[in-house]
């Protein structure tokens, strides 16, 4: 049994966090509650790149690059609805704050 928490509390809390300490949180896409992907989409001058929280091989959650490295916001976005297509319970996270890696490690790792 995993000890994950459910992933809408998850998103909740990096939300809160994020918004708290006056950086921008918002839900592009939500997901299926309780066990939906999580694609985090961060905001980097005028691009962004997209991390993943995947669940490795000993169980543990970690935080891995995801979709095209451009860095072109056109090229993300189409990447994650493409995504959105195909898994609808995933959930797009976009987060516009300074060290956002570390606020998403804290929070849902």
């Amino acid at each position: 049994m995993s000890a994950r928490l459910p992933t809408h509390l998850a998103v909740g809390a990096l939300l809160r966090r994020v918004n708290d300490s006056g950086g921008l949180a918002v839900v592009r896409a939500g997901g299926e509650p309780q066990g939906g992907a999580i694609l985090i989409l961060i905001a980097e001058g005028r691009g962004l790149r997209a991390i993943e929280r995947m669940r490795g091989l000993d169980d543990a959650d970690t935080l891995v690059p995801a979709g095209p490295a451009s860095g072109e916001a056109a090229v993300l976005e189409e990447y994650w609805r493409n995504r959105r297509r195909r898994d609808p319970d995933l959930w797009v996270i976009e987060l516009d704050v300074p060290h956002a890696e570390r606020f998403v490690a804290e929070t849902i790792l």
